[in-house]
């Protein structure tokens, strides 16, 4: 089953006190970071908090943001999770800038026998140059975030949408060349809920699956605005019936010719449906 991803909710790892109240947020990804939320002098006290976190258990799915793989620290987060044998849940790679930083993760993991998934935060301007290579370089990456704040930062340019037009319709393409999903920033201006409601309509319409936030009062904004409507919905049944019942991988339904890849977009239509039942 295609498990939505229209949301991301951030919590620091070092706040124990508000995890619980993160996974009843209704996003549908929870978050932990160990990278910029956290100080460095609470950056091992955070990942005792954090590595128990990553369990397989009812709800959201479980990410821990660890600290780059190019710093001491994010060595230090990579060999604790080898270490503690965590065997469910995602790693984010935070400050990737080329896909060997993807398969050097992944290679550790695999040695160890871990099942880990991971994903992938582009935010500096090599990244988005090497965007693609950075989404196909490990199987186990099922979704990527753009870092726009890093990124505006690093260009000189403002946290707007025409200046990061580019950036993130570049990010969007290898999401779809690679088949994973692709969250956008949170919205910095979080206690204005018609602003996060317009960056997020923004975000679906350029292609992105969804998009993160820095606060559970943004949750169900996002939701909403990731969510497919009755009639999506409605025709999105009609397409995949018809498909299931052709006998050769190919349909028609009004006129139009119905293939596989039209029904993954419908699955996905349709298992963002299924979490507000």
């Amino acid at each position: 089953m295609i498990r939505p991803r229209r949301s991301l909710l951030f919590a620091p790892a070092n706040r124990p006190a508000i995890h619980d109240k993160a996974l009843a947020s209704g996003a549908d990804i929870i978050c932990l970071d160990l990278e910029d939320a956290v100080p460095t002098a609470d950056k091992a006290a955070a990942r005792g908090f954090a590595l128990p976190f990553l369990q397989d258990a009812p709800g959201p799915d479980r990410v821990i943001r660890i600290n780059a793989l190019r710093s001491a620290d994010g060595l230090r987060d990579m060999l604790a999770v080898i270490a503690a044998r965590l065997a469910a849940g995602t790693l984010m790679l935070p400050k990737i800038a080329t896909g060997d930083e993807v398969r050097m993760a992944c290679d550790l993991l695999t040695e160890a026998d871990l099942p880990l998934s991971l994903a992938v935060l582009i935010e500096s301007a090599e990244g988005l140059e090497n965007a693609r290579a950075i989404m196909s370089a490990s199987p186990r990456i099922t979704f990527a975030l753009f870092g726009a704040v890093d990124f505006s930062a690093e260009m000189g340019i403002p946290v707007a949408h025409e200046p990061l037009l580019f950036a993130r319709s570049r990010l969007v393409h290898a999401a779809k060349r690679a088949g994973i999903d692709l969250l956008d920033v949170p919205c910095l201006a979080f206690r204005d809920d018609a602003a996060v409601r317009a960056e997020a309509d923004i975000a679906l319409s350029l292609g992105f699956t969804g998009k993160a936030a820095l606060h559970p009062a943004n949750i169900a904004t996002i939701n909403a605005a990731f969510t497919p409507t009755a009639d999506q919905i409605a025709m999105a049944e009609r397409i995949v019936a018809a498909f299931d019942a052709s006998p050769n991988g190919l349909a028609e339904l009004d006129g139009k010719l119905i293939e596989k890849p039209v029904i993954r977009a419908m699955q996905r239509i349709l298992a963002s449906r299924s979490v507000n039942q």
